[in-house]
């Protein structure tokens, strides 16, 4: 079955045989501007009908596809990398044509999913071996030819997940067609596996001479690459001719859904407009909490007589069992006493014992190796000291052991649980997932006293981990699920807003080493 990409320049149309173009596979090349994408589109658009279709699509350019093809678009900014995998198994089961949309995220995570989705259409069953064209474009970003500033772990996936597709996905049935704006760029053994060209405008020399050698070109005719106007193409191969023949490409039926460079005229504002534009916060100035006054007894029973009362259930999936309760925080304390004060124990229990349990839990939680260690292993070793001091330790079972750990790595003291609406702040932890108890009543203690935004170390600490960068993961996933809001100033200091209690820190540096005692 042939496809027509466009016309030749002696004037008959440019055929592509699928048939061969599923065999051999394709390598695209030219500069920025010479038509890539444009070449992209229409050999996707003139074969949706007869083949499944993948492509890695990095800036999002092919996401229009969906609307006329029926292509599905894959954002993999909300995905994980083993969902990726998941998605890309069920892509070559149901033979479901996509686009994996990578444009909201950095490269180094482009490359971890991107190479986390190749491999799972690599690796399935041979039951599901079926033909699929693969479409990668900006190849070079994934195939890099020599080491960046990315870390080498997700370079080498996205790698062998490349070379996996170029070299051994013939027989299982994936045709790559890979598109890079630079051949030096370009990992060599992940180029020289497609037999099928088409060349673009090319302005740099090394660039030019690879073309010429792929071509079969003597070099010094390379110099024909730069005269090549945009949407011409020098292609060779067996899917598409035997000799070198210069392709006009058609017309496409979608577009580019980014917008061109295209002069605009510019907006008209007096100096002092642009200059409140540049210059305004970040951070949306939300109201400070204040308590409202406590109605009386009499105007209160009469609201209760009037009205039904009003119940409020948070979902069953996500309340904690059981919910953190006003006992399980410090209680109040002299002015000027800011050490953490344990959870009080149950009734039944002597002074000496909730003493003990508490110099145990003091002296445990104090330690520099107790963050990064996990609640299971922590609560051994709780338990171990008890027994030296001849305790009963298991009186604080592993669930209030845990909320107890969650409240020591946030920071909370007996001044700030006796504060005027710290209780609002424990009402929506109770609603949160347990990963996120402790950061969410972190950045409330900030907050609520208006101290500066936690540093990333401390946003660590009060996730348990020895790792900013988990952290900070923690963090944006709480960003996603729209339980904080994260806004930079324009002086480099990050702002937090929790938008449920309508409470913000004050500006603060990410690597502030004055920690704030909260």
């Amino acid at each position: 079955m042939n496809i027509e990409l466009g016309t030749t320049s002696s004037g008959p149309p440019a055929l592509m045989s699928l048939e061969e173009l599923l065999a051999t596979r394709l390598l695209v090349q030219g500069n920025s501007g010479s038509g890539k994408s444009h070449l992209l589109r229409r050999l996707i658009e003139q074969s949706a009908h007869a083949v499944q279709q993948v492509v890695i699509d990095p800036e999002g350019d092919f996401a229009t596809l969906a609307h006329v093809f029926g292509h599905i678009v894959i954002d993999a900014a909300a995905q994980s990398e083993n969902g990726m995998r998941l998605i890309a198994s069920r892509t070559r089961q149901s033979r479901v044509s996509v686009v994996v949309t990578l444009e909201h995220l950095d490269t180094e995570r482009q490359m971890r999913y991107a190479g986390a989705f190749l491999n799972g259409l690599f690796d399935i069953d041979r039951q599901f071996w079926t033909p699929a064209l693969v479409v990668v474009d900006e190849a070079q970003l994934f195939a890099p030819a020599v080491a960046g500033e990315v870390a080498d772990d997700a370079r080498k996936a996205s790698l062998e997940a490349m070379t996996n597709l170029m070299c051994r996905g013939r027989k299982r049935g994936l045709a790559g067609i890979i598109a890079t704006q630079r051949l030096a760029k370009l990992a060599k053994n992940v180029a020289a596996e497609a037999s099928n060209f088409l060349m673009g405008r090319t302005f740099l020399d090394i660039d030019m001479q690879r073309a010429a050698d792929l071509l079969g070109i003597d070099r010094r005719q390379a110099e024909m690459f730069r005269d090549l106007e945009c949407g011409r193409f020098v292609g060779l191969g067996p899917a598409l001719s035997r000799r070198p023949v210069t392709i006009r490409i058609g017309d496409v039926q979608t577009r580019s859904s980014a917008s061109g460079a295209k002069l605009l005229p510019l907006p008209e504002r007096t100096q002092e407009e642009a200059r409140g534009l540049l210059f305004q916060a970040n951070a949306p100035q939300t109201p400070r909490y204040v308590p409202e006054k406590g109605m009386g007894t009499e105007a209160l029973l009469a609201t209760m007589e009037d009205s039904p009362a009003l119940v409020v259930a948070l979902p069953t999936s996500l309340v904690t069992d059981p919910p953190m309760v006003a006992a399980d925080f410090p209680a109040a304390a002299p002015p000027g006493d800011d050490m953490p004060v344990s959870v009080p124990l149950p009734s039944d229990m002597d002074q000496d014992q909730h003493g003990g349990i508490d110099a145990v839990l003091g002296q445990l939680f104090g330690e520099d190796g107790a963050v990064g260690r996990t609640v299971s292993n922590l609560y051994e070793d709780f338990l171990s000291r008890c027994r030296t001091r001849r305790l009963s330790g298991r009186v604080l079972d592993i669930v209030h052991f845990r909320r107890r750990l969650v409240l020591a790595q946030a920071g909370i003291t007996p001044a700030v649980a006796a504060l005027p609406g710290w209780e609002l702040a424990v009402a929506a932890a109770n609603g949160l997932d347990e990963q996120f108890q402790g950061l969410f009543l972190h950045l409330a203690s900030a907050a609520i006293q208006d101290l500066p935004c936690p540093s990333d170390s401390m946003i660590a600490q009060a996730c348990g981990s020895h790792s900013p960068r988990r952290a900070l993961g923690v963090l944006s996933r709480m960003q996603q699920l729209g339980l904080v809001e994260i806004y930079e100033e324009l002086n480099g200091q990050r702002v937090i807003v929790l938008p449920g209690l309508q409470w913000r820190t004050a500006p603060g540096y990410t690597s502030d080493t004055l920690a704030w005692s909260g």
